[in-house]
């Protein structure tokens, strides 16, 4: 069992930028932003985005996994981090629509080679095409070169469906053959929307599929072990982790936590952030 570690203090980084050859990776769900919420609800995105960019600020991760972000929201996110960082994904619905599964990544660390969007349907090149379920889902993957190390390495990042079983299953099936398929160090990132090492989607990947869940492997973890939605109230200790980090062989996980910080009583979101603090050990 990992040790676990006290909690950071409110005002210092659970995580931060990282030291040496290490690699920050972060996935976040933002809670798409709803026009109709009124001021001083928690779901009010007015209210929220000053507390997204103040722990994205804070934090900094060389990696960042976003779910259910509009356009909009990524300006948010991507002025937070500041004019060093950059991000690749288009909507849902095509082009600029709908929510983003975006990759936001580090720039002076990481050199982009390539990256591509796909849907998770039968038909994964047709733009908000879906498995029979109610919303379109992506995923968003990209290659990169540490400068740092000269490794490259995959970054994986969707949302999978919130009501659909056999749409996640599927989905998960999707990611693990890409995954596996792509013969290099991976990494990860999404809401899926299933609980962590109790679900047919996690059999797929870990138990089965043969990667590694940061939470599960990691040498230390920096926080409680608490579920990932707490729906803007209190986190539940040992609740159901729906948010994944998940790594490939020849990824060691130092650190992982579960971050519950919070500004006044009020949320980022509705998710919480889940965090890993990687190392490239071979391809």
């Amino acid at each position: 069992m990992p040790d676990t570690l006290p909690a950071a203090p409110d005002d210092a980084p659970l995580v931060g930028a990282p030291d040496a050859d290490l690699l920050h990776v972060m996935s976040l769900n933002v809670r798409c932003a709803i026009d109709d919420t009124l001021p001083g609800s928690p779901d009010h995105w007015p209210d929220r985005a000053p507390l997204v960019g103040r722990l994205l600020a804070r934090e900094r991760p060389t990696l960042l996994g976003v779910q259910e972000a509009h356009f909009a929201q990524l300006t948010t996110v991507t002025g937070a981090l500041g004019d060093d960082y950059r991000s690749v994904g288009h909507g849902r619905e095509g082009g600029a629509a709908g929510e983003h599964s975006a990759i936001v990544y580090d720039a002076r660390r990481l050199s982009l080679l390539w990256w591509d969007q796909f849907w998770l349907s039968d038909t994964p090149r047709l733009a908000g095409s879906t498995w029979d379920h109610v919303y379109p889902r992506v995923v968003t993957w990209a290659r990169f070169r540490d400068e740092r190390t000269g490794a490259d390495l995959v970054h994986v990042n969707s949302h999978f469906d919130h009501e659909s079983e056999p749409a996640r299953v599927r989905s998960a099936e999707v990611v693990r053959d890409l995954v596996t398929g792509s013969g290099l160090p991976a990494v990860f990132t999404a809401d899926c929307n299933a609980p962590a090492e109790r679900s047919a989607p996690y059999d797929v990947l870990v138990t089965d599929g043969g990667l590694h869940d940061a939470w599960v492997v990691a040498d230390r973890r920096l926080t409680p072990d608490v579920g990932t939605f707490p729906d803007y109230g209190e986190p539940v200790p040992g609740g159901e982790r729906i948010d994944w980090i998940l790594t490939s062989p020849g990824v060691e996980v130092r650190a992982a936590a579960t971050s519950t910080w919070r500004q006044d009583g009020r949320w980022p979101s509705d998710h919480t952030p889940v965090q890993a603090l990687l190392r490239l050990t071979a391809a």
